[in-house]
């Protein structure tokens, strides 16, 4: 699910966060790195494994990463930069309803293996991604966001495209005051 992690990580960050110089490439690396990796592992071991959400969708990964960037970083830039990848991969937990996958949120603390996602094969798998509607009702709400944030930024611009592409940051204001 591309649209749906991309836009829906970048929409919550922005607006939790509040944070206007946040690297956006890096927290869309870490939305998507989970299923980038586990997806053509868990397709190509599907009798294996019995699903895709494998060793990245787990909070292990995105532990390691979080504290490797506190341990490896001082305040400032390289941490600014790095620390939107492990939020990323947290929000990509988030964002699965991991919870609901106890032995992979939690993989390898409860054993070696992961929940299994249902359908028999690798096939039918597949099949049943690509028909099932709330698949295509988060990936509209995924675009939709991007595509709402490609017009307030003016990526359409090449100067904004190459700014974001060169620092990760998107000229589009955070509008709205979100309190509880």
């Amino acid at each position: 699910m591309l649209f749906w992690h991309a836009g829906a990580t970048i929409a919550i960050a922005r607006y939790s966060f509040r944070d206007d110089r946040m690297d956006l490439r890096m927290l869309l690396l870490g939305a998507l790195l989970p299923d980038l990796i586990d997806t053509p592992i868990g397709l190509a071991f599907y009798d294996a494994f019995g699903g895709v959400r494998l060793f990245t969708h787990g909070l292990v990964l995105a532990a390691v990463v979080m504290v490797g960037v506190v341990l490896t970083t001082r305040r400032g830039r390289p941490r600014r930069m790095w620390m939107p990848l492990a939020i990323g991969l947290l929000f990509h937990i988030l964002l699965d309803a991991m919870w609901l996958d106890p032995e992979t949120l939690w993989w390898p603390l409860l054993g070696s293996g992961f929940t299994p996602a249902g359908p028999e094969t690798a096939g039918s798998y597949v099949s049943s991604i690509l028909t099932d509607w709330k698949v295509w009702v988060t990936e509209a709400a995924g675009f939709t966001y991007l595509a709402y944030l490609w017009s307030a930024a003016r990526l359409r611009d090449p100067a904004n495209r190459r700014e974001f592409l060169r620092t990760g940051r998107v000229d589009a204001p955070i509008d709205g005051d979100v309190s509880w």
